[in-house]
């Protein structure tokens, strides 16, 4: 998908929804982006088409998105906010003992993929954050975000490290722990527990070289 050059694209929805009838529209309209996207490809999505298969008219759509760029914005960050919340359980039931993280972190990372699978378009739309620019951010916001959280969490349990070496870590960790959830739902031919099982390997082996002795 191409975007317009020059001034920079609106991603941000005109007025997010607060009554029950608004907040069922504006999840329609998600859905079948999602719908659209998985089947057709980021290529055919367009505001009319979401419009005609969510049987509303252009209109209605628009006092919500400005453009097909903000509502796969609004996509993407449905989907991250959901796999986030995933790791802020994870961070509340290992409190400062990073020990239990290292220990659990095959279960955070099936936790991940089950929530991923569930949520409609899911590989569409991961594939869609790294192939529009505009839509990286998405990304790149929602993975600071749990860095930013985890970073000030790991501060308290590695001492010894400066907060500049935990987060460049705990980023580090955060994204390669995405691209095997990715690559879990993108190698079909492959188990998706001894993806999980050997991806968890290398994140327990990295975290516990940074334990003090």
């Amino acid at each position: 998908m191409t975007q317009p050059a020059g001034d920079p694209v609106d991603l941000q929805p005109k007025k997010r929804p607060r009554q029950k009838r608004a907040i069922a529209t504006w999840e329609r309209l998600l859905d079948v982006a999602a719908e659209i996207l998985e089947t057709q490809g980021v290529e055919r999505i367009s505001t009319n088409l979401i419009a005609e298969k969510a049987g509303i008219t252009p209109p209605t759509l628009y006092r919500y998105f400005p453009n097909k760029y903000a509502v796969l914005w609004a996509l993407g960050d449905r989907l991250m906010q959901q796999q986030n919340v995933v790791f802020e359980k994870f961070m509340a039931e290992s409190g400062t003992n990073i020990s239990f993280q290292i220990e659990r972190s095959s279960k955070l990372m099936r936790d991940t993929l089950e929530v991923t699978e569930k949520h409609p378009g899911a590989l569409a739309i991961m594939r869609a954050m790294r192939a529009v620019p505009v839509l990286q951010e998405v990304r790149l916001a929602s993975h600071h975000q749990v860095t930013d959280a985890w970073a000030e969490q790991l501060s308290v349990m590695l001492p010894h490290l400066t907060k500049e070496e935990i987060w460049a870590k705990a980023r580090l960790s955060v994204e390669t722990g995405y691209a095997a959830i990715e690559m879990a739902m993108e190698e079909t031919d492959m188990d998706r527990e001894t993806i999980i099982q050997d991806s968890s390997l290398f994140q327990t082996a990295y975290w516990r070289s940074l334990l003090p002795e």
